[in-house]
């Protein structure tokens, strides 16, 4: 039987009317990392602050990320808005759309480099009712760690960045370990962890603040690649009970499974970090409510901003099993997240097969909070806090923006494994872009991962039911289709130098000229069997920078010419043209992005030449 922490005191006269919130992201944590979430294979890391933290509250067995990569995630998460429709599908972005590599049949679409400063995030939001923010950890909602916008840009009065114990200044994994002699930074502790500069960042917000109103927003950058630990002892600790030797060659290790003694240390290092958060706000009288302590008016969230890992090349991480695959794809393994919620008067060591999203965050932060939701905001997550402090045996209290059960939720991730994916109840379909464009149908992938009573069936995505129940298939594929219109998420595109040649690729068009008269710019082309449908006006205001930022705006078509004004401060920019058979073709063409990094703006128009 659940019970519920501090019932009596959650409306306790003197109790303060603003409740604290830590939000804890970690970075690149599997489903299976976690020993409290252990089935089927036992899972070898130890995480006892967590799986204590999970008795304390409430455990969600069926919670996901917006994206199955991080940046995508994270800009989610702040801004309460889906990645396909915040154009934000995955790391780095702002560049002109073009092929990976030259045997690349499919090119993602442009996506941001950033999310914008019009988002109103989480912090923002709080800010405005009163509450001091701080952020502790990685951002990377920009086109990288350091470039604008940056937390202080977006709501954070306190921001830390500082990478700790995960920073790779010395020679290899094999030497540099954490000492106990006081001139080493990373200096053991008296349990014998290194110290930590993000984990000491975030307690030092909060000893900082925690006579007023706060919000923390700790996104550890454990447990995320380069795979090593600065603890000696723990790598020992996990080489003997993985029962593996001890690593000799510093590059690689390859042994598959939940092998990986380096990886171990550092979920174990997590786990420890992580509980210190744990044991200052349980330990630490709160200032605001004497006699109380901070925990007792204190809502944390912990999660990670994208399924496991499982492997880059010379080097096996982990393995999410029983779920299929891992980050970078939209199957259960890269989608799929520990979810652990606790605070004033949420049900104590309850477990529910309730979906939930990182999406739900926000909304159900500024419940929390009774903060107003910031004008023009309209938010793609609903409100888990109906759910919370109710008896979570009803899942319909989740409700969306039409106020009815939420039972679906969609990814779009038009990068490399090239899927959309929706689920709906019990079943999830997953539909594969490179068999949509090169083949000209729809084949489908459907699998039921649990019965109408919730019960597993096939969380390993093993048996593909498309084929047995078509109809189902393709209700969810129209479905699907539904959500990717109404975000107005952009598809893949076709390769139209493929040197193998693809289907149709005879009909590309063929642009002609182009010329400039003012801020108005056009080309023109020729069609060739294909027509054109769409075309889109790609430019950057700071072309040759270091953080090269490029921007998509559509142009208009008239039969064969195309015209586009550009924005003020434009310094470089190209055509977009894109047709029937979703083909791409660029003016001026744009070489495959890995074969140099010499900038796109030195194969673009320049703004500031002349008009021909």
């Amino acid at each position: 039987m659940s019970t519920a922490i501090g019932v009596a005191d959650v409306f306790a006269d003197d109790r303060p009317d603003k409740p604290n919130v830590v939000l804890i992201l970690a970075d690149d944590l599997g489903w299976q990392d976690v020993g409290c979430y252990d089935i089927d294979e036992p899972c070898p890391y130890e995480t006892p602050n967590l799986d204590r933290f999970a008795g304390e509250g409430v455990k969600f067995w069926q919670a996901y990320s917006p994206a199955p990569t991080c940046a995508p995630s994270r800009a989610a998460i702040l801004s309460g808005k889906h990645p396909a429709r915040a154009q934000k599908t995955h790391v780095v972005g702002g560049a002109p759309p073009s092929a990976y590599n030259d045997n690349s049949a499919l090119i993602s679409p442009w996506y941001s480099g950033r999310m914008p400063l019009s988002d109103v995030t989480i912090a923002e939001a709080l800010k405005d009712n009163g509450y001091t923010t701080g952020h502790a950890g990685k951002w990377h909602v920009a086109i990288n760690h350091n470039a604008f916008p940056q937390p202080e840009d977006q709501g954070f009065d306190y921001t830390r960045a500082d990478r700790g114990v995960t920073k790779t200044a010395r020679p290899n994994r094999l030497t540099g370990f954490a000492t106990t002699d006081e001139s080493d930074p990373y200096r053991l502790d008296e349990n014998g962890f290194p110290f930590h500069q993000n984990s000491a960042d975030a307690l030092t917000f909060l000893e900082e603040n925690k006579s007023k109103p706060f919000f923390l927003y700790h996104a550890t950058w454990l447990v995320h690649a380069p795979i090593h630990t600065r603890c000696e002892r723990l790598l020992k600790k996990y080489c003997e009970k993985m029962n593996v030797p001890f690593p000799t060659d510093p590059g690689h290790w390859e042994i598959e499974g939940q092998k990986n003694p380096f990886y171990g240390a550092m979920v174990e290092m997590l786990d420890y970090y992580v509980g210190r958060i744990f044991h200052y706000l349980d330990n630490t009288e709160d200032p605001r409510w004497p006699g109380h302590m901070l925990s007792e008016n204190t809502y944390v969230i912990f999660t990670s901003d994208n399924g496991g890992m499982e492997r880059h090349p010379g080097e096996v991480i982990t393995d999410n099993y029983p779920l299929d695959k891992g980050k970078i794809n939209a199957k259960e393994g890269g989608v799929r997240v520990p979810l652990l919620i606790r605070g004033p008067g949420i049900a104590e060591g309850v477990e529910t097969e309730a979906m939930a999203n990182g999406l739900d965050f926000y909304p159900t932060i500024l419940a929390w909070t009774e903060t107003r939701t910031p004008d023009g905001v309209k938010f793609d997550g609903a409100d888990l806090s109906p759910f919370l402090n109710s008896d979570l045996s009803d899942a319909s209290r989740i409700v969306d923006r039409n106020g009815e059960a939420r039972d679906t939720i969609f990814w779009h991730f038009p990068h490399s494994s090239m899927q959309s994916t929706i689920r709906v109840g019990g079943y999830k379909l997953i539909r594969n872009w490179t068999d949509v464009l090169l083949e000209g149908n729809v084949p489908l992938e459907l699998y039921q991962l649990y019965d109408s009573d919730n019960q597993r069936v096939d969380i390993e995505e093993a048996n593909n039911l498309a084929a047995k129940m078509p109809e189902l298939a393709e209700s969810l594929n129209r479905q699907l289709e539904e959500k990717l219109s109404d975000s107005k998420a952009s598809p893949p595109l076709l390769n139209s130098k493929h040197p193998k040649g693809l289907p149709n690729d005879n009909k590309v068009c063929r642009p002609i000229d182009h010329g400039r008269d003012g801020d108005g710019v056009w080309a023109t082309f020729e069609e060739n069997g294909a027509k054109v449908v769409k075309a889109n006006l790609l430019y950057t205001d700071n072309g040759g920078h270091r953080y090269e930022e490029w921007y998509r705006m559509p142009a208009m078509l008239d039969g064969n010419r195309v015209t586009a004004t550009l924005p003020p401060g434009t310094t470089h920019y190209l055509f977009n043209l894109i047709d029937e058979n979703q083909f791409l073709v660029s003016y001026p063409d744009i070489p495959p992005s890995n074969r140099s990094k010499t900038p796109f703006s030195e194969r673009a128009f320049e703004a500031s030449g002349k008009g021909q």
